[in-house]
């Protein structure tokens, strides 16, 4: 079962670019190795209901659940995790798949996150 995938507003894209190159510098810094597939969670805020939703549609991108949470004002997020890099066109591959899942599902993407990956040290 495939969906076709809505396009994405690209100033929205853009805006979540921005963010995402700081987390990308932020990780270089640390000195990761972007070509190294890791664990990277994504996460969204939205109801069960369209939870629900976004798993369908998640897991036909290898994305799986980590964790459900409520803040401390009452909105619900769901965690997501899929193994990739992070060098640019994945991340801003992975980005847009977010952001057409969010449009899809009726929920709020609320952006993505790894741990640094340095290569050769063991």
């Amino acid at each position: 079962m495939s969906q076709n995938l809505p396009p994405v507003d690209e100033a929205r894209l853009a805006a979540e670019w921005e963010a995402d190159r700081e987390v990308l510098a932020n990780l270089a810094a640390n000195g990761d190795v972007a070509r190294m597939a890791r664990p990277v969670d994504v996460s969204f805020r939205g109801s069960e209901q369209d939870f629900e939703r976004v798993l369908t549609i998640a897991s036909q991108f290898g994305f799986v659940e980590l964790d459900r949470e409520e803040d401390e004002d009452g909105d619900l997020f769901l965690f997501l995790e899929c193994v990739q890099p992070v060098d640019e066109a994945s991340i801003r591959a992975l980005t847009k798949k977010c952001l057409q899942i969010e449009i899809l599902c009726g929920v709020e993407y609320d952006g993505w996150g790894c741990e640094a990956q340095a290569g050769g040290v063991h």
